[in-house]
């Protein structure tokens, strides 16, 4: 039995990808009341997951620029700094970064794009740079 617990108990959690885990952290803090120490988020997200993976998580996440941490004691109280939106362009600009050829990249981005999803790209092109320009 694929899934389950074979010894007639309950059924193993579903295990969550990194980057489910990422936006439900992000979520959970966006919910905060202000900045939060790493016990904070473990009891929002269910309690289910180690603390350690929680820390993971966050550290990961202070990496990519999505929170920002301040010494509380001997520990950290973690603030969102981007929404899931901001997180996956995180994401993409570290993919684009990464790669030698930018313009064969974003060239070969723009032309998978939906008809919908391009003129929306467009648009907002045309709007980043018309606010550039005050």
């Amino acid at each position: 039995m694929t899934g389950q617990n074979q010894g007639g108990g309950s059924q193993q959690p579903r295990r969550r990808g990194q980057g489910e885990l990422e936006g439900q952290v992000l979520a959970a803090l966006r919910a905060a009341p202000g900045p939060v120490n790493t016990a904070w988020v473990q009891e929002r997200l269910g309690g289910n997951l180690a603390y350690t993976t929680v820390i993971t998580i966050l550290t990961r996440l202070h990496t990519k620029g999505a929170v920002s941490r301040q010494r509380a004691g001997r520990s950290f109280e973690w603030t969102p700094t981007a929404d899931e939106a901001g997180l996956a362009a995180l994401r993409m600009r570290k993919m684009l970064d990464a790669e030698a050829d930018r313009e064969a990249v974003l060239a070969s981005f723009v032309t998978a794009l939906p008809p919908g999803d391009e003129q929306l790209l467009r648009e907002l092109l045309a709007q980043a740079t018309d606010d550039g320009e005050d």
